[in-house]
């Protein structure tokens, strides 16, 4: 009899036996894995909201490789990389040895003809652009003197080079760091220039053995965004997963973001003009197209196609340049502009909504698909197959260009809200700026796409409810914490649990709510004073000597703060790490680990997803309430839409969005059972707002509210 999942897992089972003393089994996990099998036997759906400690991981590894032991084939995808490795290096392989084994005890399995071969078979998937492609690398090397004027340029391929004959696997998880990063792009694996079995390099391919050992793979790791695109491309019969029976979504609290982002469409200037360069870089006569070597009759045709790229190019500044100053000047009566902080990528981002088709002429899309026929003749006419399917890469992207910015300026996608935006970087002297949409509601989508298929999908985040249930409350009460995430991932009618964390909150955490004080006298340097919100951060970060974590709902206030508090934490010996300011979050993280005095000022991602363990951090101080800036463009059209079916945008959308990123917030103190420290509020909402209730609500239980007088 094969053993279930709450068996492996339990006191006395099989990873008890080989951790020993260093496996705890929790009741917590034993609930969810038993969960997870139970929704993977009857292919049905099933949201687990588990705590952190409560080992998600195990709670679904095991069942999945009980059904990978029937010959079924599942997906897990995650947001993170942090956590695909942990999986695939850690997790995956201490499973395996212990459940594999049990393989030979299953002989009563209908196994599905395409069906993977018995046995457990990881495999971590990575998009064909991860991997190098031999013969392109081949091809760059011979011609990088008309590729690459840039001498870092011509560096950093001889980097892929030295690699490329050491590299067991081929993808950029190994490449050391470039200096010109867009020389990837010349030698990556590319399924426009693909010449598969044609291929004089097809044996020595990375990718063509990263595919060969997926279609044998019963065991899926990959992120979110490969699994989107995917889920996106099979409604064009392109899909490149094979065919699975079950999905696992970890980290779930981003993928209706993540999902959005993959059914929409976005065209960045940068993009354009990367592929333009690519075929011939004005200034410096260097590119793809330069001295192309041509069958006879057609001396004429490479010249024809560069004098495209310019005019392309010409058209492109033209696009982009009339969508920048569109924004500007906030749309002329197209729309309302909003300048929006919280959450962007960069310190700076400037968007615009666009309400109406046309707000800018499409002068890009014509250009774009005459160099795209032009490449697709010049192509007839090369001489050697290998640049044949170069200029069909190249065709497709110039035809994809002109098809994105059609359907962008023309709004043919029904159901999306349309933005222009601009952003900029710290160190950047030219802005970003992108045409883009996505669905306003990725709900029917992912009902018709994702659950309506005969798989069952398990979606597991530390963060799912808007509250914590209570022991006595009904199933069917305790479901209404999760009905905001049932209703924007289309999966109503999917069956819900919620676990808490086996942490002792009570007594590992302190949570204070201090609003700041604005007649409090101010005790700083006169020539430098203070604002309430600095002062009160001051104060909470020398109480704990550092080790803290700011968390700023917007980058304005971030720096403002951050230039206010600079000179007094550096007096008192705390090194201060700004997001955006002091290099990049992978960067300024290690930094904060490595010394127990620092205090890093986050906004965005620093919410989610960074995981501190031990004394470096002691001490979670939240600005302000994290709502969504109600006038950046996708959250402006989610409102407007439910206010029209008769609803509450505040209450349905805006509300349960800022408490699973405040629970998120909160979550980043306690990672391990020796953790402990005080998480402080700032915002007298929680206290004083009728909904500030529901923030408290969902809390872990055990938390006691100190209060200003306690």
């Amino acid at each position: 009899m094969l053993l279930g999942a709450a068996d492996i897992l339990s006191p006395g089972g099989p990873i008890s036996q080989r951790l020993g003393p260093g496996f705890e089994s929790r009741p917590e996990q034993v609930t969810m894995a038993q969960a997870v099998a139970a929704a993977m036997e009857s292919k049905s759906h099933l949201l687990v909201e588990a705590g952190t400690g409560v080992g998600k991981s195990y709670a679904y590894l095991v069942p999945a490789m009980l059904r990978a032991l029937k010959g079924e084939r599942v997906v897990i995808a995650t947001n993170t990389i942090a956590l695909q490795e942990q999986l695939v290096e850690k997790d995956i392989p201490l499973l395996r040895d212990l459940i594999a084994p049990l393989a030979t005890l299953q002989t009563d399995v209908d196994r599905d003809i395409d069906a993977p071969p018995p046995g457990i078979h990881p495999v971590l998937v990575k998009g064909r652009g991860n991997y190098v492609s031999v013969r392109r690398l081949k091809l760059a090397s011979e011609r990088q003197d008309r590729l690459f004027s840039d001498p870092a340029a011509r560096r950093s391929l001889h980097v892929i080079e030295d690699w490329a004959m050491t590299t067991t696997d081929g993808t950029l998880s190994t490449l050391p760091p470039l200096e010109r990063g867009g020389v990837w792009d010349k030698v990556q694996s590319d399924s426009g220039n693909c010449m598969g079995r044609r291929c004089p390099t097809f044996e020595q391919c990375f990718y063509q053995r990263a595919r060969a050992e997926l279609d044998r793979a019963n065991l899926l790791i990959c992120n979110h965004a490969l699994f989107f695109s995917d889920l996106a491309l099979r409604s064009q019969e392109v899909g490149f997963l094979p065919e699975y029976h079950h999905v696992v979504l970890d980290e779930a609290h981003h993928v209706e973001d993540v999902a959005g982002e993959h059914f929409g469409v976005s065209l960045a200037e940068g993009r354009v003009a990367h592929l333009l360069t690519t075929l011939h870089h004005a200034r410096t006569g260097k590119g793809y197209l330069s001295h192309l070597p041509l069958l006879a009759g057609e001396p004429d045709a490479v010249s024809r196609a560069i004098r495209l790229v310019e005019q392309a190019a010409a058209a492109t500044r033209v696009f982009f340049d009339d969508l920048h100053s569109l924004i500007a000047r906030g749309g002329g009566g197209s729309g309302g502009a909003s300048w929006t902080h919280a959450g962007s990528a960069s310190p700076q981002e400037n968007s615009l909504r666009l309400r109406s088709p046309g707000a800018i002429n499409n002068v890009l899309s014509p250009a774009m698909r005459e160099l795209s026929l032009r490449l697709k003749a010049l192509r007839e006419a090369v001489k050697n197959e290998p640049d044949r399917y170069e200029l069909n890469s190249y065709a497709q992207r110039a035809e994809m260009i002109a098809a994105d910015a059609e359907v962008l300026v023309s709004q043919t996608l029904s159901g999306c809200a349309y933005w222009g935006e601009v952003s900029r970087g710290i160190d950047e002297s030219r802005p970003r700026i992108t045409l883009a949409c996505a669905p306003i509601e990725v709900g029917p989508i992912l009902k018709e796409r994702l659950f309506r298929q005969p798989h069952s999908v398990i979606l597991t985040s530390a963060t799912l409810a808007t509250r914590t249930a209570r022991k006595d409350e009904t199933s069917e009460a305790a479901e209404t914490a999760f009905a905001h995430v049932l209703a924007r991932l289309g999966c109503e009618g999917a069956k819900t649990l919620q676990l808490g964390s086996p942490f002792d909150y009570a007594t590992q955490v302190r949570f204070m709510v201090d609003p700041p004080a604005v007649n409090a006298v101010d005790d700083s340097d006169a020539r430098n004073p203070l604002s309430p919100l600095s002062r009160t951060i001051f104060k909470h970060v020398r109480e704990t000597n550092g080790g803290a974590f700011v968390l700023f709902t917007s980058f304005s206030q971030l720096n403002r703060c951050a230039s206010e508090l600079a000179g007094l934490l550096a007096a008192a010996g705390l090194p201060l790490l700004a997001q955006g300011r002091d290099g990049s979050r992978g960067a300024i993280l290690q930094r904060f680990r490595e010394n127990e005095r620092s205090v890093l000022f986050g906004a965005a991602s620093f919410w989610q997803g960074v995981d501190v363990r031990g004394q470096a951090l002691r001490n979670v101080i939240i600005t302000k309430l994290p709502f969504d800036p109600p006038d950046r463009p996708l959250t402006q059209a989610r409102y407007e839409l439910i206010e029209s079916r008769g609803g509450n945008s505040f209450m349905e959308d805006s509300l349960p969005r800022a408490v699973i990123k405040f629970k998120q917030g909160f979550g980043r103190l306690i990672r391990s059972r020796d953790d402990s420290g005080r998480v402080v509020v700032l915002d007298e909402r929680v206290l004083t707002a009728r909904y500030g209730r529901i923030f408290l609500a969902s809390l872990p239980k055990g938390i006691r509210v100190e209060k200003p007088g306690d």
